[in-house]
């Protein structure tokens, strides 16, 4: 007779349980460095990155640095001394580093972004190194594209700069970066003044506010970034620029606009004439704000 054992049988190790809790921690693992590299990628487009603070942590010897469009050279520097400990030796090191010409340093030429700065680095290392991804996105990005290969022709690199770099600072997002061009291209063939705020910002800033606010009166600062008083450009750029705003500069929109103003809602607003600028100064400013007034 054939008995039944009593004894419990043993399980056998499931080895597809094994093999799938390993395929998912793998999968994790590379989600989180894709994650990172997307997060890394876009911070270098935009100059913000929020994991700033953990990268820095994980890695004492070199710091995560973001830099914005549109920051002048003193407050990128001011941005970086804050992260490695600069001297003010360190900072004028870096300023003094960028491209030079009759009128002194210029602005514009350190791409924006995010770099991993050595804590011991000094000036003229990280302004190399701005400067180099400076020259790489430009080759590739803009002298090299096909859709504003004319513009590079007839506009040399100085003065795009010089242009993008009021765009940045003038333009709501990159949106608006063409039609402002084509306005100052405009401007600039008839002869006109810029009148352009911006300008007026960067001779009047300090460490005390970079980007003051501007009234009436500043129109009448003694400057050569006065582009209410002087005409053509300002002898240098006023801020270090992205590609999108380089590629504006030698891509302006087509339009008969002279003028343009921004509403409260960062909407652009551009017209042929001065009265028709003056008309929405009083429709999307001035009407705007009693508006406001008389709702609170």
């Amino acid at each position: 007779m054939i008995q039944r054992s009593t004894s419990k049988p043993q399980r056998r190790p499931n080895n597809k349980v094994k093999h799938r809790w390993k395929s998912l921690t793998l999968i994790a693992i590379i989600g989180f460095i894709f994650s990172m590299t997307i997060i890394y990628s876009e911070s270098n487009l935009n100059g913000n990155n929020p994991l700033s603070f953990y990268f820095n942590l994980a890695n004492p010897y070199v710091r995560y640095v973001t830099i914005s469009p549109g920051m002048r050279i003193e407050e990128i520097a001011d941005k970086i001394a804050s992260t490695i400990a600069w001297t003010e030796a360190d900072k004028q090191e870096f300023i003094d580093s960028a491209p030079k010409d009759d009128e002194g340093t210029m602005e514009g030429f350190f791409m924006p972004g995010s770099y991993w700065i050595n804590v011991d680095a000094k000036g003229k290392e990280v302004a190399d190194q701005g400067m180099a991804e400076f020259n790489k996105q430009v080759s590739t990005k803009v002298l090299g594209d096909k859709k504003i290969k004319s513009g590079t022709q007839k506009i040399n690199l100085e003065t795009a700069v010089r242009i993008a770099s009021i765009i940045q600072r003038e333009a709501a997002g990159p949106k608006d970066m063409n039609l402002i061009s084509g306005v100052i291209w405009n401007r600039l063939f008839k002869g006109m003044t810029l009148g352009m705020d911006a300008t007026l910002q960067y001779a009047k800033g300090s460490s005390e506010d970079w980007w003051p606010k501007v009234v009436s009166a500043d129109k009448k600062i003694d400057s050569p970034y006065n582009t209410y008083s002087n005409l053509g450009l300002p002898p240098t750029a006023i801020s270090n620029i992205s590609i999108d705003a380089l590629k504006a500069a030698y891509a302006p929109q087509k339009t008969d606009c002279m003028f343009y103003l921004h509403d409260k809602n960062r909407k652009i607003h551009c017209s042929k004439t001065y009265e028709q600028h003056k008309n929405n100064i009083q429709t999307y400013l001035i009407g705007s704000r009693k508006n406001n007034s008389s709702t609170n």
